[in-house]
């Protein structure tokens, strides 16, 4: 049953929303070969994961309360929180490993333009 038997609210229509044009625009970069299949896969079912926490809610009192965590929003906060932070550190270490690279070749396309004058 969805939300308590409280029907849908409409928070939760909007988290719904958000997930499936999500999900959406996630295949349309699969689609374009932006995206690589574990990427795809993996945000794939982080959206369909969210959209069923969305919908059944209470599924997460068992972590909530093993966690001892005071209410379900403090779950979703922390968690969050520290999904945003590995996701960070993750865009960190592409953008460094991208401006070593430009580095690289700008160096070299550097040397080769410098030995072509001389």
């Amino acid at each position: 049953m969805v939300n308590d038997a409280m029907g849908i609210q409409g928070i939760q229509i909007i988290g719904m929303f958000f997930c499936i044009v999500m999900l959406y625009l996630t295949f349309l970069h699969y689609k374009r070969k932006e995206f690589k299949v574990e990427f795809f896969l993996f945000w794939a079912f982080a959206w369909i994961g969210l959209i069923i926490m969305i919908l059944y809610p209470t599924s997460l009192d068992f972590f909530v309360r093993g966690l001892k965590f005071g209410r379900r929003l403090d779950f979703f906060i922390v968690f969050g929180s520290f999904f945003i932070l590995v996701l960070q550190y993750y865009n960190y270490i592409i953008i460094n490993n991208t401006r070593r690279k430009v580095e690289k070749i700008t160096r070299k396309i550097a040397i080769q333009n410098h030995n072509r004058k001389n």
